[in-house]
């Protein structure tokens, strides 16, 4: 019997097994199991020579075999309730896979992405339920979508990316989200093109059932109401560079005295561009656009697009980070929100 943390040399010829560690740190094959897999009743000494040998060996723990005995399977679902062709090119779903991949780096977890799409929120109730991850981050939540019901009773730990407009209140779990402040940076874009002296400000609102929507509309509204000017001009759009422009051009319709565009989304704001451009008006001459996010697609725009930060990549860091300390067993927190900062550039 080999105890106290002696070692020997790792044999060749094939993976070191899980009865080879066993045998080197002279304890049982279900001791050695249970030190790999989290330690429970076992004892120091055994715990230093079951590493011990762990590290002499090479051993690598079958991750199958593992999840037998830990019920863990050291996956997080990226859950997005959209259509494919949004989940899989918007800039924003991107911006969230690389902070979330950061956070998670020093962790063994690995990130599954589940597109929830439309009329299919039963199967994705059905596989996070299943067993095959063991919390969620979701993003892209729209109030009353067909994934409500499975996220409201959903006893999966998860975290949302963005304010979710789910029920809270007695019987029902405070969600738990980061975000940034989307209300605040609708103050700041408007109140931006104020102080560049515009006075006919529309906006190309986000979608009514997400709270970036309500919350960047409520911004853009009460710098307005507080600078007596009208708060009528407003066409809402679904955060996309086609919907942008389709709005752009139903405001022109509307309202063809305005000076100003505040667009809820980048995409939007260089959708409104290109309608701006197909009209004839020049950019920030005759209309000026501010847009919200400071994702790529921003600094590159012709002109270049006066943006309010949103700090996607630092924002998913934030809820791995959380979600991997509910996992730990650490208890619920109070909502982390990001604070706005407005990019000035030549849009405006």
């Amino acid at each position: 019997m080999r105890g106290n943390g002696a070692v020997a040399p790792a044999t060749s010829g094939g993976a070191p097994t899980l009865e080879q560690v066993a045998e080197l740190a002279g304890v049982s094959r279900s001791t050695a199991s249970r030190a790999i897999n989290g330690g429970e009743r076992v004892s120091e000494a055994a715990m230093a020579s079951v590493k011990a040998a762990v590290a002499s060996l090479g051993y690598t723990p079958n991750r199958a075999a593992r999840s037998l005995v830990t019920r863990r399977t050291d996956s997080i679902a990226l859950v997005v309730p959209e259509p494919d062709e949004f989940a899989l090119s918007d800039p924003f779903v991107i911006g969230i896979l690389s902070g979330l991949s950061s956070s998670l780096a020093d962790s063994d977890v690995q990130v599954v992405l589940v597109i929830a799409r439309p009329g299919q929120a039963e199967r994705t109730a059905r596989f996070l339920r299943g067993g095959h991850v063991d919390g969620a981050i979701v993003v892209s939540h729209h109030l009353g979508g067909d994934m409500d019901p499975a996220l409201g009773d959903l006893a999966l730990p998860h975290v949302f990316v963005g304010r979710p407009l789910l029920a809270t209140g007695p019987g029902h779990t405070v969600p738990q989200y980061v975000d940034t402040d989307n209300e605040g940076g609708g103050v700041l874009a408007t109140r931006h093109l104020i102080e560049r002296g515009r006075r006919r400000i529309a906006t190309i609102a986000g979608p009514e059932d997400m709270s970036a929507g309500i919350d960047r509309l409520t911004g853009w509204r009460k710098e307005l109401e507080a600078a007596g000017l009208a708060t009528d001009a407003v066409v809402h759009g679904d955060f996309t560079l086609a919907g942008g422009r389709a709005a752009a051009h139903r405001l022109l319709d509307e309202y063809p005295d305005l000076d100003g565009i505040v667009a809820a989304s980048d995409l939007m704001a260089v959708g409104a561009l290109a309608a701006l451009a197909a009209r004839g008006k020049v950019v920030p001459r005759d209309v000026a656009v501010v847009g919200y996010d400071n994702l790529g697609v921003a600094a590159t725009a012709q002109p270049p697009l006066t943006t309010v930060v949103q700090p996607v990549v630092a924002m998913a860091a934030a809820a791995g980070e959380r979600l991997l300390d509910l996992l730990a067993g650490g208890a619920p927190r109070e909502p982390r929100v990001f604070p706005a900062e407005l990019v000035v550039r030549a849009s405006s």
